[in-house]
């Protein structure tokens, strides 16, 4: 979230920030109950003075009847004041906490994903010379892929991947893990559940409007939508060096969202399920270093897909598609012949300072002084929209499919062929 003081000092700025975003929130209203907390914690704090004083004159003394009395009254007074802080506090952090970050002065301004901008085009759309089946056609055919009895077991949007796509899975991970490690990312294999401070700290607010969180009944624990929130939520409540940033994970998990809603032909199979596995970078960076890291953070991504031959373009997302938390952001589409269009297949944010403000997460500057760190994040690879990728355009004439040459040391055969 935004400091209160940065959003008095600059509230034209924060008012524009959400406009574009379009994220409703009343900043006047925000402004009004702060003020109302600051006069309140005044009047609060005189009181005490004046408490101090009374209990400094009566010292050495038995207090006198007209001292009990005024004591009696400061007490009470203050106990009211606090209350009313109290109450006026639960509608203060509600608003507060529903202000968005900032963005990026070259982020476009629009309001969904139509005003995106296309960055580049990396590799050319796939073009066939027979009938090009999709990936579940494929799945069948080739024995890869059990949307049906996944149905039975665990109900609908979820799967088993077999034979040849189940040892994919782990190829890619093995791929996109060496290639981190090897960048200076440290690995991490993180808890598919994390309580509410670190859902809520990274944006993640299961009881939001948007309710796409599987939350365990009855415990503060909600199953996880990315590594980025257990990642994120490693460093809380800790004060870092300067000369150690920026500190890089990455981490394995699996992703678990609700995604109710009506998405039509792009949910078909497996480009929209309630679990899947997922590589995810995160970083914690000195404010200056952060733009730069963003742009680090892109070329990686664009190396992992451009080694795979998958073709792909990047967007610059507008403001309308950023989401509350992210000043900047970029998506990798992949060219998926199912949806015979581009597909999101990763993205990668800075968020600034917003997260660390709620997760607590500082670093002590050369000046001495303790300040909050930025943070980053990035998909470097999903398990289920990859693997469309590689099955619709890399099909042959013949019914097989091709495995990218950069996994032949992770695959038995770079060739899936008919049972």
């Amino acid at each position: 979230m935004l400091d209160i003081k940065f959003i008095r000092e600059n509230t034209k700025l924060v008012k524009e920030a959400a406009k574009n975003k379009n994220i409703k929130v009343d900043i006047g209203e925000l402004l009004k109950l702060d003020e109302e907390k600051r006069e309140a914690q005044t009047k609060i704090d005189n009181l005490r003075a004046q408490r101090n004083e009374l209990a400094s004159a009566a010292k050495g003394g038995k207090p006198i009847a007209k001292q009990i009395a005024k004591g009696k009254n400061l007490k009470e007074e203050i106990a009211k004041l606090e209350r009313e802080i109290e109450n006026v506090n639960v509608k203060y952090t509600e608003i507060l906490e529903r202000v968005p970050n900032l963005h990026h002065p070259d982020a476009p301004i629009g309001k969904d994903d139509n005003d995106n901008k296309e960055v580049e085009i990396v590799g050319k759309p796939t073009k066939f010379n027979f009938e090009p089946k999709n990936h579940l056609e494929l799945g069948k055919s080739l024995d890869l892929l059990d949307f049906e009895t996944a149905a039975e077991v665990s109900g609908n949007g979820f799967y088993y991947l077999k034979n040849e796509l189940a040892l994919l899975e782990f190829a890619l991970v093995q791929f996109v893990l060496e290639k981190l490690v090897k960048k200076g990312f440290i690995p991490f294999s993180t808890p598919d559940l994390a309580r509410g401070f670190a859902m809520k700290g990274t944006g993640y607010n299961p009881r939001g409007n948007e309710d796409q969180i599987y939350e365990i009944k009855g415990e503060d624990l909600s199953l996880i939508a990315t590594a980025e929130i257990t990642l994120g939520s490693y460093l809380a409540n800790k004060i870092l060096a300067k000369k150690d940033l920026p500190i890089k994970y990455v981490g394995f998990s699996h992703c678990f969202r609700k995604e109710g809603g009506a998405y039509g032909k792009e949910s078909r199979g497996l480009y929209r399920v309630h679990q899947f596995s997922k590589v995810e970078m995160f970083i914690f960076s000195a404010p200056e270093q952060s733009d730069d890291l963003l742009e680090e953070m892109k070329e990686i991504e664009k190396e992992i897909y451009g080694e795979l031959k998958i073709p792909f373009r990047v967007l610059n997302i507008c403001t309308g598609d950023l989401g509350a938390p992210a000043y900047r952001k970029y998506d990798l589409e992949a060219w998926l012949p199912m949806k015979n269009n581009w597909g999101e297949i990763t993205s990668c944010s800075n968020c600034t300072d917003f997260q660390s403000r709620r997760l607590n997460i500082k670093y002590k500057d050369n000046d001495g002084k303790t300040k909050l760190v930025h943070t980053l994040n990035g998909t470097a690879m999903a398990f289920t929209r990859v693997p469309i990728a590689i099955l619709e355009n890399f099909q042959q004439a013949d019914g097989s499919v091709k495995i990218p040459k950069v996994l032949k040391k992770y695959m038995p055969s770079l060739v899936i062929t008919p049972k």
